[in-house]
């Protein structure tokens, strides 16, 4: 039997896996979830055995069910391939009593490399089986990682163009470089002159103009999403964290049903969504520890039940993580509120109009697996240094954030449970942060020069995402305001 997938916001018919990759997301507005989640049907033992590609497949087998198994196969075997500079796709690297779960191996260096490798082609195979005619296009906000990881998946994608708002002084100068020479005839960056949620706010909008809708659908287009609100991005997340528990296993790192703790540094909360997935699924986690910034906005709503996005946005040396509007808690909300699609959409209403909500005690309860915390500038570059100096590894901002969160949690629990952490992005995507933060005398260097003196420290080769880019010219300058974004679509659309 086929799982369905069902709005947040609506009671409305459900679609097939294949029809929710597709929309991304649902006409009300809401985030597709599927009705049930299902439990692995293999062993966590027979997964210690097999290779990433193996264990994605027993994944997402569960969750996209109108495939086939030949095109899932090659959804998968054409995603996570020599892209990849390690045939392990997602090693486990231990420091200082942590495991680092390294998910930046692709070919943009961050960890949306890991569901935007394959989503291109679930979305393409998608396209052939509901005889969809129109060219997609894949509309996306990005706070640094999602559009680089974004253009580089879909560059080129017979059948599909890809347009993604950044924020324009809000990314780090390796992020933007590397999204404004991207190539590929069907690729549109635009810089907004605003923050990230202004960006995800726009998108969001675009996708809920039904006038805009029948405009393009004549001209013979219709949009598409690679944020992790597609639940074709959320799933691919699932399997790394099934695949780390697999490896530990393998190793004797772990004992059989051994519970761990898994830490994600978090904006929009997609990625540790997923691993709350993975658990469902009978993946022996016990906390799901959330990190955030000083855009604390998650930290706040897991210590008093309250989210409130107001509050004065901070751009910090994390820019991934600069979100006051998490889109992806919708899914934990709606999930904790028994599957209520009017509940959640009046909470999602709440947030819209006085930008904020309250959930109840029930469903907090229902979040006691979860933990939130913060880690400040001064910790995070803290953070950097002192595990440099202890052991020699270098770690970026938001795995810093993370690390920071875990050693708050452990200080204040006295909880030892084994750690697999998120380290979502390389360190020379934010060199002059990691390398001010081991040390400020290198805050006079240029940043490529940086780059190299990162290399040295860390005895790790530069990553070919930042030597290709080091030369690249600029083929992408295009910014607008925020109320610029639909004329500015419709423009590179020619309609």
């Amino acid at each position: 039997m086929d799982l369905l997938y069902r709005s947040t916001r609506s009671k409305d018919g459900a679609v097939k896996a294949s029809q929710a990759i597709l929309k991304g997301l649902a006409d009300d507005g809401g985030l597709f979830v599927p009705e049930a989640v299902p439990r692995l049907d293999k062993s966590l033992e027979e997964l210690s055995a097999m290779t990433y590609q193996e264990t994605a497949y027993e994944v997402m087998k569960l969750f996209f069910t109108d495939f086939t198994e030949a095109e899932l196969k090659d959804c998968i075997n054409r995603a996570y391939d020599e892209k990849f500079d390690t045939e392990v796709i997602a090693p486990l690297v231990e420091a200082d009593g942590t495991y680092y779960l390294e998910l930046f191996h692709g070919a943009t260096i961050a960890f949306k490399d890991m569901a935007l490798s394959i989503l291109p082609h679930l979305l393409t195979t998608s396209a052939k089986k509901n005889d969809v005619q129109n060219e997609i296009v894949i509309l996306t906000a990005t706070s640094g990682d999602t559009g680089k990881a974004a253009l580089a998946g879909f560059a080129d994608v017979k059948g599909t163009r890809i347009i993604v708002f950044y924020p324009k002084n809000g990314v780090s100068p390796i992020q933007e470089k590397q999204m404004v020479t991207q190539k590929g005839e069907n690729t549109f960056v635009v810089g907004i002159t605003g923050n990230f949620d202004d960006a995800q706010t726009g998108v969001k909008q675009l996708f809920g103009d039904r006038e805009l809708a029948d405009i393009m659908d004549k001209a013979g287009f219709q949009f598409s999403s690679a944020n992790s609100i597609n639940i074709g991005r959320l799933v691919p997340q699932i399997v790394y964290y099934v695949y780390a528990y697999a490896q530990l296993l393998k190793e004797s790192k772990v004992e059989r049903d051994e519970k761990i703790n898994v830490v994600v540094p978090t904006g929009n909360f997609g990625n540790i969504l997923a691993a709350y997935f993975a658990k469902n699924m009978g993946v022996p986690i016990a906390k799901l520890i959330c990190a955030s910034n000083e855009n604390k906005v998650l930290y706040d709503f897991f210590e008093t039940g309250i989210y409130d996005r107001n509050r004065d946005f901070v751009l910090t040396s994390s820019p991934s993580m600069d979100i006051l509007i998490s889109s992806n808690l919708e899914r934990l909300i709606y999930l904790t509120a028994g599957a209520d699609a009017d509940k959640n959409a009046a909470f999602m209403s709440e947030l819209s109009t006085a930008g904020k909500y309250e959930i109840t005690a029930d469903m907090r309860a229902q979040m006691k697996d979860f933990y939130g915390n913060y880690a400040s500038e001064q910790e995070t570059a803290e953070m950097i240094r002192t595990l440099y100096e202890k052991t020699g590894y270098v770690i970026d901002t938001h795995t810093a954030v993370a690390a920071a969160v875990c050693r708050k949690y452990r200080k204040e629990t006295d909880d030892n449970t084994k750690v697999v952490l998120a380290s979502t992005a390389s360190p020379f995507k934010f060199t002059r942060s990691v390398m001010d933060a081991i040390d400020e005398k290198y805050d006079t260097m240029g940043d490529f020069e940086l780059v190299d003196e990162l290399s040295k420290l860390a005895n790790v080769k530069v990553p070919g995402a930042i030597e290709e880019i080091r030369t690249a010219p600029v083929l992408h300058d295009t910014v607008c305001g925020k109320e610029e974004m639909k004329s500015v679509v419709m423009k590179f659309l020619g309609i």
